[in-house]
């Protein structure tokens, strides 16, 4: 059996509705019950131009008229309206008449109900190619704009938002996200949204993620039409069901045949799953981002190496604590903002007491351990203005900004007490003492950043000498 009119209105390629305007009795019974035979057609009787326009008003005017071909002209019918004029007498001036009013079809009365099937199921069918046609522009259209976009600009982060943002655009979509897998295939990481543009990463575990460790192994769309039902989302449905989440679409981002990513979508419309065009728009999309993903993914290794190396630059490979180059152009810094605001600027040389009887009793890489573990403890206790750095051996240096000699004094007491109830697990529990020596700017004798180093450093000296454990303060 063929599809028939009322099958192609059902399927919402044209709206269900027909608009009658007649006059005719015999042709208004006709139509009565031809409509009344056909549920999925919902007819609407008009009989003067104030009741047409009426029926017009209000409504999408994507929908069928069937008018008089004498009426047309004399009416007024919105122009994506699609018209079947009826012809009675002089065939030839109607079908002339029809055609030259931008009639669709037309038909011969007496009407007989196969030839007015056969013309709204031609309509519909008309209408359903262009739909197609349609869709089929606005992807493409979509397609080119992606592809003009991704190639504006050399941010990748920039590029998968605006991805995403395209994507949502198109498709009408609760959450849609670009998602990059980890190696090991059990984390994914979030990249790019379009819920917040400054999303940089978000990690997931993917088994809570059925459907995508599903499109990782498949290497395919994966289409969850409905989560309330779908075996697959059993294990989830419980923490999906709150967020009102109804369909889901997986896209693999392949790279070199491999998956790099993909996108996901979560959608909460209940009025139905991901179309087929939808989920070929988003394969398409995927395509058209693999590169960019692949992109991004290097630049973030290369900002993270870059990150790295630079850390590694300015911190002591043992301790963590900075190395002392990167102190001293700190140090040169903050004496010379010291200066210019009159701020106070105080110096710590911190060294442990009898250290090398510790690399003597338990050997240097038990000694490696507690000098890691010392440098721990300061930097806790070192405030995100001040500058920690390993001096040398068992020496450490604290630069104290915007601190008076009698703040670093106490400073350097509570770091003195402290350290004696430390317990060093490499120590099995001991614990260790320290000397401290201060120097503090602005003062007469100090005339530079290496004088306050100086003064810092016989101030240790003092300290060491006078007993060990204990706080010295440079005195002029």
């Amino acid at each position: 059996m063929g599809t028939t009119a009322e099958d192609f209105m059902r399927r919402g390629i044209v709206k269900a509705r027909v608009v009658v305007y007649e006059r005719d009795a015999e042709t208004i019974d006709f139509l009565r019950s031809f409509f009344t035979k056909r549920r999925g057609l919902q007819a609407e009787f008009a009989n003067t131009p104030a009741s047409l326009a009426k029926a017009f008003a209000g409504h999408d005017c994507n929908c069928l008229c069937i008018v008089p071909a004498d009426e047309l002209g004399k009416i007024a019918i919105p122009e994506d309206v699609s018209v079947i004029a009826t012809i009675q007498g002089n065939s030839t001036d109607g079908i002339l008449h029809a055609r030259k009013h931008g009639a669709n079809n037309y038909l011969m009365k007496p009407l007989l109900k196969e030839d007015l099937d056969f013309k709204i199921k031609d309509i519909a069918g008309r209408r359903e190619m262009l739909e197609h046609l349609r869709k089929d522009t606005s992807n493409l259209r979509a397609i080119i704009d992606l592809t003009y976009l991704v190639t504006s600009t050399f941010n990748p982060q920039e590029i998968l938002y605006l991805i995403v943002k395209k994507i949502s655009e198109v498709i009408p979509v609760t959450r849609c996200s670009i998602i990059r897998i980890d190696d090991n295939r059990r984390f994914a990481s979030v990249v790019s949204t379009f819920e917040d543009p400054k999303l940089r990463s978000m990690r997931l575990d993917l088994n809570k993620y059925p459907e995508i460790r599903k499109a990782l192994t498949s290497k395919k769309p994966v289409v969850i039409d409905d989560v309330t039902v779908d075996p697959l989302m059993e294990r989830v449905r419980d923490v999906l069901f709150p967020l009102g989440i109804r369909a889901i679409v997986v896209v693999p981002i392949v790279f070199h045949e491999e998956v790099i990513g993909t996108l996901f979508l979560r959608t909460s419309r209940a009025q139905s799953s991901f179309t087929e065009d939808e989920i070929r728009l988003c394969a398409a999309i995927a395509n058209v981002s693999a590169n960019a993903l692949h992109n991004a993914f290097l630049f973030e290794r290369m900002e993270d190496e870059k990150a790295r190396l630079e850390k590694l630059a300015i911190t002591d490979f043992l301790t963590g604590a900075f190395n002392i180059r990167y102190f001293y152009h700190r140090l040169t810094e903050e004496f010379s903002r010291s200066r210019r605001y009159g701020l106070p600027l105080s110096c710590l040389m911190i060294d442990i007491d009898h250290f090398k009887k510790i690399n003597d009793k338990f050997g240097h890489r038990v000694g490696d351990g507690v000098l890691r573990e010392f440098a721990q403890f300061l930097r806790k206790h070192t405030r995100k203005s001040d500058v920690l750095a390993r001096y040398g051996g068992e020496e450490f240096i604290m630069l104290l900004t915007q601190t008076s000699a009698e703040g670093a004094y106490a400073k350097a007491e509570t770091l003195r007490s402290t350290i004696k109830g430390h317990d060093f697990k490499g120590l099995k529990g001991g614990s260790l003492t320290i000397s401290i020596g201060i120097a503090t700017s602005p003062h007469p004798l100090i005339k530079n950043e290496d004088g306050l180093i100086s003064f810092a450093d016989n101030a240790l000296y003092d300290a060491k000498h006078s007993g060990r454990n204990r706080v010295a303060a440079h005195k002029p």
